[in-house]
C-alpha cells in the first residue's frame, strides 16, 4: 500500500509520522512544501509521474483564520487550487484522495451537532477556502472529506500548548466561554484515517465527520489543561464580543460523528481522556 501524506509537518502530519512505524505493510511518503510545492500543478504531475499511490493524504492547509482575510490569495492557493491540483493527479492515476476540513464550513444558527448534509455557511477567506477545497475534492470520485474541529498535538503549536505557556507566565487569562465545540486530538484523528485505509473499503466517497466525543467551550478545556497539569492560574471566562478578531469564530461547532463510525466501525474516545494522553506527552 503506497500512501502519499502532504503537510508532513502539521499536527495531524506529525502524527501520522509517528503512527506509521505501526503498519509495516504501508509503504508512506512524507512531503512538506519544501518537498513539494502543491499549489503548483505542473510540480504535482510530475511528482505522480515518479511515484504511484494508492492513497493521497492531504493534510496541507493554510490554518492562520485571522491572517487570512489579509493574505487571501495565499490561502487560496493552500486550500482550494493545491486540493484541486491534487484531485485531478489522483484521479489521472485512480489514486484515493482523503482530504482534511474544518467545522468553520458550517457557521450556521444551529444548536444540535452537524451532519454532514447540513448546509454551509463560511464567514471569512479562511472558511471560505476551505469549502472551496472540499468542494473541489469532491469533484473526484474516489475522495472523502473529514471535517475536525479544534485540533491539538504534541507537535505544533495549537491551543493546549498555549494554555501551558501561558498559564505559567501568567497569574490569570481570560478565556472565551460562549463557543462551544469537541477538541480533536490528532494522534486519535490520524489513526482514524488509518483504520479505514486499513480497511481498504469498497466505497470511498463522501463527507465525514471526527472529532473527539464529549462536549466543551474554550473555557473549559483550558480549565482542564490547568487542573491535569496543577497549573495555579486564575481563569475567567468572556464572552467572543469582548475578544475581537478580524475572523468570526463559529459559536457553535459540534460535529456529528454517527455516521464515520457506523461507515467504518470506529470507536471514538472522550476528549478529557485524550487530553491526558497528549498532556502526558507534554
Amino acid at each position: 500500500m503506497q500512501i502519499l501524506v502532504t503537510g508532513t509537518n502539521g499536527q495531524v502530519g506529525s502524527e501520522l509520522q509517528f503512527l506509521a512505524k505501526q503498519y509495516p505493510d504501508f509503504s508512506f511518503i512524507f512531503v512538506d512544501k519544501e518537498d513539494l510545492d502543491i499549489t503548483n500543478a505542473q510540480a504535482i504531475n510530475a511528482f505522480f509521474a515518479k511515484h504511484s499511490f494508492d492513497y493521497c493524504i492531504n493534510c496541507a492547509a493554510y490554518t492562520a483564520v485571522d491572517k487570512a482575510e489579509s493574505e487571501t490569495a495565499i490561502a487560496t492557493a493552500v486550500n482550494h487550487l493545491a486540493v484541486q491540483h491534487l484531485a485531478a493527479a489522483c484521479q489521472t492515476q485512480g489514486t484515493r484522495l482523503m482530504q482534511l476540513s474544518t467545522d468553520y464550513v458550517y457557521h450556521n444558527e444551529q444548536n444540535t451537532p452537524f451532519k454532514e448534509d447540513d448546509v454551509t455557511n463560511p464567514q471569512g477567506v479562511y472558511a471560505q477556502t476551505k469549502l472551496d477545497g472540499d468542494l473541489a475534492a469532491l469533484q473526484y470520485d474516489n475522495a472523502v472529506v473529514i471535517r475536525t474541529s479544534w485540533v491539538y498535538s504534541s507537535f505544533g503549536n495549537n491551543f493546549v500548548k498555549t494554555m501551558l505557556r501561558l498559564g505559567t507566565d501568567r497569574d490569570q487569562l481570560t478565556i472565551i466561554f460562549d463557543q462551544i465545540g469537541s477538541p480533536t486530538y490528532a494522534r486519535d484523528l490520524a489513526q482514524a484515517m488509518l483504520d479505514i485505509i486499513q480497511q481498504k473499503p469498497a466505497e470511498f466517497s463522501g463527507i465525514y465527520h471526527y472529532s473527539n466525543e464529549g462536549v466543551c467551550s474554550w473555557f473549559d478545556f483550558a480549565k482542564a489543561i490547568f487542573d491535569y497539569k496543577k497549573i495555579h492560574c486564575k481563569t475567567s471566562p468572556i464572552e467572543t464580543k469582548d475578544y475581537p478578531t478580524p475572523a468570526k469564530r463559529p459559536h457553535f461547532s459540534l460535529l456529528n460523528k454517527a455516521k464515520i463510525k457506523a461507515t467504518f466501525d470506529l470507536e471514538i474516545p472522550y476528549w478529557r481522556d485524550s487530553l491526558i494522553a497528549c498532556l502526558d506527552l507534554l
